[in-house]
Parts: structure tokens; sequence; C-alpha cells
């Protein structure tokens, strides 16, 4: 057992999620989202795994609805801990195990929403790897391993990030 607090209201249930990590010309492509309550933030693509879905799958089905195209995976990159708020009936916290992949795209792709974004998605983005710290990009501590993507050496596990 480990010596770190619990979050309140912590799901009992923990969720594995694929990001796509996709660098070209020192940006990343990112998700805009935007809320009333919130204003604007920026996420990698990819989301939760289903049940009997490898995680090849679920990255290529997570890219395919949130930017529009199919990814060629070139490796795990890092896997991180997630304790993700969730604005449900209870608020609640849900832990998810976050795979995070190096992947590319043809060079011909443009950003373009998918045919099933995310909730809140606005847009698909290119940001520039030297000012990403300059976004609001979630989760918060992500901001710093994506702007030290080259020192980290894959795969590496980077602990909780907030």
């Amino acid at each position: 057992m480990n010596d770190r607090p619990q979050p309140e209201g912590l799901e009992p249930n923990i969720r594995n999620a694929v990001r796509a990590v996709i660098v070209r010309d020192d940006a990343v492509l990112m998700q805009k989202k935007w809320a009333q309550h919130r204003g604007t933030w920026y996420t990698l693509p990819g989301g939760g795994q289903d049940v009997h879905e490898t995680l090849v799958e679920a990255l290529q089905r997570e890219c395919e609805e949130e930017i529009g195209a199919r990814v060629e995976i070139d490796g795990l990159l890092w896997i991180a801990d997630f304790y993700k708020q969730r604005d449900t009936a209870y608020p609640s916290v849900r832990h998810l195990v976050e795979l995070h992949f190096a992947c590319s795209l043809p060079v011909e792709y443009q950003p373009v929403s998918g045919g099933h974004p995310d909730k809140h998605q606005i847009d698909v983005v290119w940001l520039p790897i030297d000012r990403i710290r300059d976004y609001e990009v979630y989760p918060k501590g992500l901001a710093t391993h994506l702007s030290t993507l080259g020192d980290i050496k894959p795969p590496a596990y980077l602990g909780v990030i907030d």
C-alpha cells in the first residue's frame, strides 16, 4: 500500500487509455477544446480502450474519430497514471493508465476533426513544441514531458501526471 492520499470519490475500476504523440516540423498535433465554464484547452488525440480491443485497435479507432486519419504507430513512448476528475451526478475521480505512442501521419495530412470528435472538441491544430507550456494542455503535467520529448528514453514510466 502506498502512503499517498487517495483522491476523494475515486472509482474502483482502472481504465486504460491510449494517446497519439504526433510530431511534425517541431510541432505536436493536438485537439483544441472549448467549454463555457473552462475556456480553451488542448489534449492529445486518443481515449479509452474498449473491452476486447487491443491497444493498437483503440488508438486507430480514436484517431479516426478525432483527427480523421489512421496513424502509423512507431512505438511506445511512455506510460503514466492519471487521476481524472469527472463531472458526473456525483463528482468522482477515474484512475487512468495512459499509454502514449509515437505516431506519424501521411505527409499530405491536414488537421481536421474526424467524424466522431470528442466532447468539446472544436478543432485539430499543430502546437509548437518549444512553446507548448504557453498553452493550456490537459493534463497539465503533460506539457512538461512534451517540451522535453527528445530527452526521454522510451519506453518510460512517468509516474502520476496531473
